[in-house]
């Protein structure tokens, strides 16, 4: 069913999901997804497997996203994103088709550091699972770039924003030339039928970018504990890379899993087989053990 809830006064859309049949209260789960995506994407996908392993499950787009409001528009807001996803447990809470104790975040790409973080400070959530996750951290970032160069010119477009110019964008993808992810992989998913729909443009502020080279997700890793974490990871993944998953693994206390699929691109684990039924079965499987 399709449902509202308001977030700092912002309202978000979403999807809630409820097992055809089950008689509740049952096991939840909240899910936030990739850099730019939105809910009829990859996390509505996942969505709808988890809830056919008999979880209640919410995906919801995030504030300045797809369906949901707030600007700017296409715009990554970091703190806004954790606080989208306290206001989505607080309505998960309140539902009477989920037990309110038995509640956990899931989240793909990009989600998987939001699902971390917000998983490692909301007593509420008490389990954590990342599928070819990014877990950003300014010191990765720093290390594959002119880290300083990089703010310079960011700063620069917030500066002009700042008195008085226009919100600055770039596309999302391109297959050449400038994008926030640029190149043929994610041009496979975003820029073709793979990911049609009606809410998603291909476009980003520029200022998202910053979002993303400052933002430290990662540290949820040593702040998670006691909750059970798994992560699943594609052997190969240019985008969200292997290190990255095993340093938040290494940063984990137990009791922690990971699971390494034979996945070869980031966006396999997006919307192709076998690799979404491995995901869902290894998260399915973890579930059940700690939820």
């Amino acid at each position: 069913m399709r449902i509202t809830f308001a977030a700092d006064g912002i309202e978000l859309a979403g999807d809630l999901r409820v097992p055809a049949g089950a008689r509740g209260p049952l096991p939840a789960l909240v899910l936030t997804g990739p850099f730019t995506g939105v809910r009829d994407q990859v996390t509505g996908l996942y969505a709808e497997r988890l809830t056919g392993e008999g979880y209640v499950t919410l995906a919801f787009d995030h504030r300045n996203w797809g369906e949901s409001r707030g600007t700017p528009r296409r715009h990554e807001d970091p703190q806004g994103k954790l606080n989208d996803l306290r206001a989505a447990v607080s309505l998960l809470r309140s539902r009477p088709e989920v037990d309110g104790e038995r509640i956990g975040a899931v989240g793909i790409c990009l989600g998987g550091g939001y699902a971390l973080k917000f998983a490692a400070f909301d007593p509420r959530v008490k389990v954590f699972a990342g599928i070819a996750g990014a877990y950003n951290n300014p010191y990765a970032m720093r290390a594959g770039m002119d880290y300083q160069a990089a703010l310079a010119a960011l700063g620069e477009v917030l500066e002009r924003q700042d008195r008085g110019g226009p919100v600055e964008y770039l596309p999302a993808v391109a297959e050449e030339g400038e994008a926030a992810m640029p190149g043929d992989e994610p041009w496979a998913y975003y820029g073709t039928g793979r990911a049609a729909s009606a809410t998603w443009r291909n476009e980003v502020t520029r200022a998202s970018v910053r979002e993303l080279i400052t933002m430290d997700n990662m540290m949820g890793a040593d702040f998670l504990s006691p909750k059970p974490a798994l992560i699943v990871h594609g052997v190969v993944d240019r985008f969200c890379s292997p290190e990255g998953a095993e340093e938040a693994f290494r940063r984990l206390d137990e009791p922690k899993r990971l699971v390494w699929l034979d996945a070869r691109r980031h966006i396999d684990l997006y919307d192709a087989e076998p690799y979404v039924s491995q995901a869902v079965e290894a998260t399915a499987a973890f579930l059940r053990e700690h939820l």
